[in-house]
């Protein structure tokens, strides 16, 4: 039986590919470590990140914490907080990374919370509406938004875990 040589397919584009790979060398050269605290990613930065050789040596842990109880129990987001806010939310954002930093070996934290659809939305937080946060150490986190708009569930996850390896990467000096 003749096989075709064993070709490595990735979910991710090959510009987020790049990019996750410059990342990777320039953390690991600068010896920074990094976290992750995802929602409605649900891991996708991380798999991204783990896509690279090598970058067992710049990711510590990730968090993907797409329930409130998985963002309280896990990061220590305070439930007052989430009631007052909404898991989307800038406040959310910001204490996930906060508590990514806090609940792991790391020097930067990158939070993402959003809407990815096709439910969930309401009138001031529509479909595709992404929070995000940095958090580094001595450092007040640093918050963002998108409205990526409806470009689909698939889409609104890939768009978020694109700008979110644009922000980590900001936040690490590249």
């Amino acid at each position: 039986m003749n096989r075709a040589p064993y070709r490595e397919a990735s979910i991710f584009p090959a510009e987020m590919l790049t990019a996750a790979a410059s990342l990777v060398a320039h953390c690991s050269a600068a010896d920074i470590r990094v976290t992750t605290a995802e929602s409605c990613t649900g891991g996708l930065l991380a798999a991204l990140l783990t896509e690279i050789p090598g970058s067992s040596a710049v990711l510590d842990r990730t968090f993907v914490t797409y329930s409130n109880d998985a963002k309280i129990d896990m990061l220590g987001v305070s439930p007052d907080l989430l009631e007052t806010h909404g898991a989307v939310s800038r406040e959310i954002a910001e204490a996930m990374a906060i508590g990514a930093l806090s609940h792991s070996e790391t020097d930067v934290a990158v939070a993402i919370t959003g809407i990815a659809g096709p439910g969930g939305a309401t009138p001031i937080k529509p479909v595709g509406l992404v929070w995000f946060a940095v958090a580094q150490r001595g450092v007040a986190p640093v918050s963002s938004f998108e409205e990526f708009g409806d470009l689909g569930r698939s889409g609104i996850r890939m768009a978020a875990t694109a700008k979110a390896l644009a922000l980590l990467s900001d936040a690490a000096g590249l």
